[in-house]
């Protein structure tokens, strides 16, 4: 088989699992459209979907052209593969909102416009609702079916694992409706190479098969590894639950401390398949780990790389402070407006008007309502306890049992916000109207 750069970039990072043969020869002759798709089941995609995504990244930079394929008409159903139980269906408008949601992250990692000086072609987005929904049952079976045995279909893992417990012929047939897709966009767009997880290898190859049987074309795939962790622990999961490519359901920072708590077990595979690191770079986080684990560089990096792609330079900085604030003892004077947006989701918050907060006069708080309001205290009572107790601070400044009354103007960081704290680890933002 030729080889093909995409091929040993995949290859270097692990991320090249299965593939027909005859690919490189086909990446090195012709310019290649290829496609993953992806299952609009939620509005946002999740860190799981990020390999598929960062395989199509590989091939638009190898000078191919992605495409991604929301499954619009599929999602209607869903894959039964490698799932104990069958998904619940969803509504055309469900699916279609979510296709919109998920198409507004994938711009984050692929270039629709394309730039022809430096041979990088535009990324396509197609939805298969565009062809599966007016697809009528008996020319389905006429022009599909015909050309797939049951003994076929049975034999494909994805079926073979549910066969026990059972399977509707509503999943059964989700084979046959992948396969449709990679005839529709190689009749449409030229399509001739699917990329996916390596639990798709039975849909995708039977797509390969349709288009043999009616069209006599050549077509390829390539699958990608399922991420693993070290420790037996499913990848993308965290106590709170799904880490989400969208920042109302996973927060930049709650997202970036992810990345950042990877074990180091995991982060030179991590750096590999999530980032675009060039090798030598990568290698030297790798030595960076293994002779100084407790700096945690490469975890920082991964981090810092991945969030900014997801949400921006502004994300980083502002997770990046919230980490200090929390872990590193920074002054909380230097904290952004970014910051304290973010401080807002993660800590207690509460808003009030200055009046409300006043001590003697205007220009100080009350120490006792700083603490009611906030909610760390239940009540006047319970905050004088604290205070007097030594256990109380307002932006980090510990105060004495006899500090009542804190400068007004002093205590407002920005954006008019300010920090009580409990104890040593318990903070509460309060945000102060003039």
């Amino acid at each position: 088989m030729q080889s093909h750069a995409l091929l040993e970039e995949l290859a270097w990072r692990g991320l090249l699992f299965q593939h027909t043969e005859g690919i490189g020869a086909a990446l090195s002759s012709s310019t290649v459209t290829g496609y993953c798709g992806f299952d609009p089941t939620a509005s946002s995609l999740h860190v799981g979907s990020l390999v598929p995504i960062m395989g199509l990244v590989h091939l638009q930079r190898a000078g191919h052209r992605p495409l991604a394929l929301v499954g619009g008409g599929t999602g209607l159903i869903g894959d039964p593969s490698f799932k104990a139980n069958e998904r619940s269906m969803l509504t055309l408008d469900q699916v279609e909102e979510n296709a919109r949601g998920i198409r507004a992250q994938l711009e984050h990692f692929l270039d629709f416009e394309g730039d022809a000086a430096a041979g990088r072609q535009g990324a396509l987005m197609r939805n298969n609702a565009d062809w599966l929904v007016p697809l009528r049952a008996i020319e389905f079976m006429r022009d599909v079916g015909k050309h797939f045995t049951v003994n076929y279909m049975m034999a494909k893992e994805s079926v073979k694992a549910r066969i026990e417990t059972g399977i509707s012929y509503t999943e059964f047939s989700y084979m046959l409706l992948q396969a449709y897709d990679f005839l529709e966009l190689h009749r449409r767009e030229g399509v001739t190479l699917q990329v996916g997880g390596s639990d798709q290898w039975g849909n995708m190859t039977a797509g390969m098969e349709l288009i043999r049987r009616t069209s006599g074309g050549e077509t390829h795939v390539i699958t990608f590894p399922l991420v693993a962790k070290a420790d037996g622990t499913k990848f993308g999961k965290t106590e709170a639950g799904t880490v989400w490519l969208d920042p109302a359901r996973t927060s930049p920072y709650r997202f970036y401390q992810f990345w950042l708590n990877t074990e180091d077990r995991d982060v030179g595979k991590y750096l590999r398949y999530f980032t675009l690191f060039a090798r030598g770079e990568v290698e030297a986080l790798d030595r960076e780990v293994a002779e100084h684990p407790e700096r945690r560089a490469a975890q920082r990096e991964l981090a810092r790389d991945v969030t900014r792609r997801v949400h921006g330079d502004a994300a980083v900085r502002a997770a990046e402070e919230v980490a200090a604030f929390f872990f590193g003892g920074a002054d909380p004077a230097t904290l952004s407006e970014e910051a304290f947006a973010v401080l807002r989701a993660e800590a207690p918050f509460a808003e009030a008007a200055a009046s409300e907060l006043a001590g003697e006069s205007e220009v100080t708080f009350d120490v006792l309502k700083l603490l009611t309001t906030s909610g760390l205290a239940p009540s006047n009572g319970a905050a004088r306890r604290l205070l007097e107790q030594g256990g109380v601070s307002v932006n980090k400044k510990k105060l004495g049992g006899t500090d009542r009354f804190v400068p007004a103007g002093e205590s407002l960081l920005a954006g008019g916000h300010l920090i009580v704290g409990k104890g040593k680890r318990d903070y509460a933002v309060l945000r102060v109207r003039s």
